[in-house]
């Protein structure tokens, strides 16, 4: 017979994961008490660690999201300054014209 697999969400793995990490208690204790093995908790603990970087990262794509924001900024004014002097010729051409 075959058994099914528990699924776990991240919000349960956060909590385990920062638990170990904590070390107030071992992970063996922890594992015990959450009914896991202790190398499965040792891996959730280790996947915050890596993705640390991540974190600090995000500030740059803030900033290179400002940067494409400026440019488009920049390139509509430009456009509203184009249509700006269109539109103050049409009106001399057309008082010209007495229309």
């Amino acid at each position: 017979m075959k058994k099914n697999r528990r699924k776990f969400t991240p919000e349960f793995k956060a909590r385990v994961a920062l638990e170990a990490a904590k070390g107030v208690r071992t992970i063996s204790e922890i594992a015990s008490e959450e009914q896991l093995h202790p190398v499965q908790i040792s891996k959730w603990k280790k996947e915050p660690l890596t993705g640390a970087s991540t974190v600090f990262e995000s500030g740059s794509s803030i900033r290179n999201t400002e940067d494409v924001a400026e440019k488009k900024q920049a390139q509509l004014e430009r456009k509203i300054g184009q249509l700006t002097v269109e539109v103050d010729w049409l009106r001399k051409k057309s008082k010209e014209l007495g229309l």
